[in-house]
């Protein structure tokens, strides 16, 4: 129904509980003249009288009381939809559900503990994943993934840093073995090998000077969990690729070292899309 629509249903009831059309007129802050039309405008639109009018007063007729008595209900509910909606524009509240990589939601965390301060009234599901999915058919309102893995038609954001990554190994590992200065170099060494949410194993990328390049590491460690590489990287298992701000802590306190630093350029930044959630390679967003 549309606004006039609406109108007209008010100005019924308010000369139904007044008996009056200058009081209803007052009560809804209109002319009674104005009123009086949006009255007359619906006994037109359905063909019946619905009050009985005289100078001094208004009564329902026999349809009208019976016409009050079926639309008060109603537009007592559509009054209540309409302040609940409302609401939404003053105060935010209701769920807000968001599929992200385990890294991603990791770094954008701290916003998310700040969004529920702000906004008490809200609650927060977070979903973390690597895998492909469509978060409208999936029931998210969010996704959050690296430019590079959004699909073209996605309504998407940018926001955080760009991520870099890192090749780092243990200094014990450094003791036995010497320390790679190309990827090719790779080759003679173990590295930590990581299983995408496909089953795929990930390539190391690097790029340096315009060459670009993807290093399928050997080694005898398959891991699918950033923490679970990180960890074996300390142990002096190998050598893990692994992104910057994972490793960051590490580097600054010494139990890690970083090689190849020169082939390792910033990636894309990550985006919030709010469409259709794209795919994430776990070495992505760690």
């Amino acid at each position: 129904m549309n606004t006039s629509g609406l109108n007209e249903l008010e100005a019924v009831l308010a000369v139904a509980r007044h008996r009056s059309f200058r009081a209803a007129a007052t009560d809804l802050g209109m002319s009674t003249s104005a009123l009086s039309h949006a009255v007359a405008a619906l006994e037109a639109r359905i063909g019946v009288r619905l009050f009985n009018r005289t100078t001094r007063s208004a009564s329902l007729s026999e349809a009208g009381a019976q016409f009050v008595d079926s639309v008060a209900p109603a537009l007592s509910t559509i009054r209540v939809a309409i302040e609940q909606a409302g609401s939404f524009r003053d105060t935010p509240s209701g769920t807000l559900r968001i599929n992200a990589s385990a890294g991603a939601a990791r770094q954008v965390m701290p916003l998310f503990i700040e969004f529920l301060r702000r906004y008490p009234e809200m609650k927060l599901d977070l979903v973390t994943e690597g895998r492909l999915i469509d978060i409208v058919i999936e029931g998210f309102d969010a996704g959050i993934r690296l430019t590079e893995t959004v699909p073209q038609e996605m309504i998407a954001v940018p926001f955080g840093d760009r991520q870099r990554f890192a090749v780092v190994g243990s200094p014990a590992y450094f003791a036995q073995h010497k320390p790679p200065r190309t990827p090719a170099d790779l080759n003679a060494h173990r590295c930590i090998r990581s299983r995408m949410p496909s089953g795929a194993i990930y390539q190391w990328e690097f790029e340096r000077h315009g060459e670009t390049l993807r290093i399928d590491g050997k080694g005898v460690l398959t891991l699918d969990e950033p923490g679970l590489m990180l960890a074996a990287a300390r142990a002096g298992l190998g050598l893990a690729y692994l992104a910057e701000w994972n490793v960051a802590a590490d580097l600054e306190a010494g139990t890690l070292v970083r090689v190849l630093d020169d082939w390792t350029p910033r990636s894309t930044a990550s985006v919030c899309t709010t469409r259709a959630a794209a795919t994430c390679r776990p070495d992505y967003v760690r």
